[in-house]
């Protein structure tokens, strides 16, 4: 995808979060089969503590990363007013490199979709900062 076709649309039109739980700050890159989020966390995010967020949260930007992806894949097969169904997640594995995540860290995740079958989506996605990988995450996806 390039930044003409994704002019217009804003990251509420790709995802159905709101407010504080919209953790994505920009999109890098989107097409049907993957996309590559950029997130600074802040000390407003769920699972903050003393040391910065739980890693816990990671999962959470996985899935938000793998439903822009998809959102876009909404948009262009069905349109912009199109229903936003939602998707039942289950995580099948999470490893994670981190203890937490300090507040202020950006972070670079990247979700690909590694096997669809109709409502069915399996992704991968890996969370960075820089070269360094804080986390792997393996999420099973059904849509609603």
């Amino acid at each position: 995808m390039n930044s003409n076709e994704l002019s217009g649309l804003s990251l509420e039109d790709l995802l159905p979060h709101r407010a504080s739980m919209l953790l994505i700050d920009q999109i890098l890159e989107v097409d049907s089969g993957h996309a590559v989020t950029l997130s600074r966390v802040a000390g407003t995010w769920p699972l903050t503590g003393r040391h910065g967020v739980a890693p816990l949260i990671m999962v959470e930007l996985a899935a938000q990363t793998a439903g822009v992806c998809n959102g876009w894949d909404r948009i262009r097969t069905q349109g912009l007013d199109s229903d936003q169904m939602g998707w039942l997640v289950a995580v099948k594995r999470a490893d994670f490199f981190i203890a937490h995540l300090p507040v202020g860290t950006t972070v670079k995740v990247r979700a690909e979709n590694t096997l669809s079958f109709d409502k069915f989506r399996e992704v991968t996605s890996r969370v960075y900062h820089g070269e360094r990988l804080l986390a792997e995450v393996i999420l099973q996806l059904y849509q609603a």
